[in-house]
């Protein structure tokens, strides 16, 4: 299946990352992350026949370091993966440091990327060095209470985060292998196992960010590439839709019924004769691509409202039995 993907009205970004879709707000939340901003916008109806809905106005919260992403918490506000700590970041911008990883004492600047809650509401993070140094990022699961476990390392580029429907699977990419992998994940404990190759990108791209519709189907943004490529439970290419910029970032489901595609890209690292041919580089897009996406769990930190796992309550009993 092909399919195209259409701008959207916000002017450009450097680093245009990290798409969720706010329930709660009935708004995309999304990162500039090398200029430090937060975005959000509703959708709205667009000024054409196309059927797709566009980004409506804009507000932004400016930080003091990267932000790689964000994600809404489930006590108010957002969590923001940003520098090398985890902060709160309150509805005018306020920050205060939540937690952080211990990372190496060996000179290396870091700072984080990519980042999502799993079904659970735990949020999982993943570092990388600013001169992508091979092996110098890990990833990280930040517990509500605050403990941050690191649970992969020797991790060059940690990219691409998502949860099979059931909650059993967790996929993931370490972009410059060219490959989203897949581990078995244990929805109680969190814990990773059996990691294995999933779908490789080949020679023309490296796997971003992705997302998983209600269908097992992962839905991988391909940096280079100009496309998202969508897979199959058991690795087949189901879909590509084409984006008009090389760039492709992070994909996610938005919309109260969570069908339509919204799609990052960036400008960031292009020369002018690039720019030149690639004026829509750092723009959103979206499509509609005939699938419904899983609702992305806030962060946990609230006990009174814990999240709705994406699986049936009688899937996480048999994980008990």
């Amino acid at each position: 299946m092909q399919l195209t993907a259409v701008p959207c009205a916000p002017e450009p970004g450097r680093l245009t990352e990290g798409p969720v879709w706010h329930a709660g707000r009935a708004e995309l939340l999304w990162v500039d992350i090398t200029a430090g901003l937060i975005h959000r916008a509703p959708l709205v109806a667009r000024d054409d026949d196309s059927g797709l809905p566009d980004l409506g106005r804009r507000v932004t919260l400016s930080l003091d370091r990267p932000v790689g992403a964000i994600a809404p918490c489930a006590s108010g506000g957002l969590l923001a993966a940003a520098g090398t700590a985890f902060l709160r970041v309150d509805d005018r911008g306020g920050q205060s440091e939540f937690a952080a990883p211990v990372l190496p004492d060996d000179g290396t600047p870091r700072r984080m990327n990519d980042a999502k809650c799993d079904p659970q509401g735990r949020l999982l993070a993943g570092t990388m060095a600013y001169d992508v140094t091979p092996g110098a990022g890990a990833l990280y699961r930040l517990d509500p209470g605050g403990a941050v476990v690191t649970l992969l390392d020797s991790v060059t580029i940690s990219n691409g985060l998502g949860w099979s429907p059931d909650g059993r699977l967790m996929y993931y990419a370490d972009s410059p292998t060219r490959r989203v992998d897949v581990f078995d994940h244990d929805p109680v404990t969190g814990a990773l196992s059996a990691r294995r190759p999933f779908a490789g990108t080949g020679p023309t791209g490296e796997p971003d960010g992705l997302s998983v519709d209600t269908e097992g189907r992962v839905w991988v943004a391909v940096w280079g590439a100009g496309q998202v490529r969508a897979y199959t439970p058991d690795g087949a290419l189901h879909a590509v839709v084409t984006v008009p910029a090389s760039q492709v970032s992070s994909c996610a489901f938005a919309g109260p019924d969570l069908d339509v595609l919204v799609i990052t890209t960036a400008s960031e690292g292009l020369s002018p004769e690039q720019l030149a041919k690639e004026p829509l580089a750092g723009r959103i897009f979206v499509c509609r691509p005939g699938a419904t996406g899983l609702p992305i769990p806030s962060f946990a930190d609230d006990p009174a409202h814990p999240p709705t796992p994406s699986f049936a309550p009688h899937d996480l009993r048999g994980s008990l039995s």
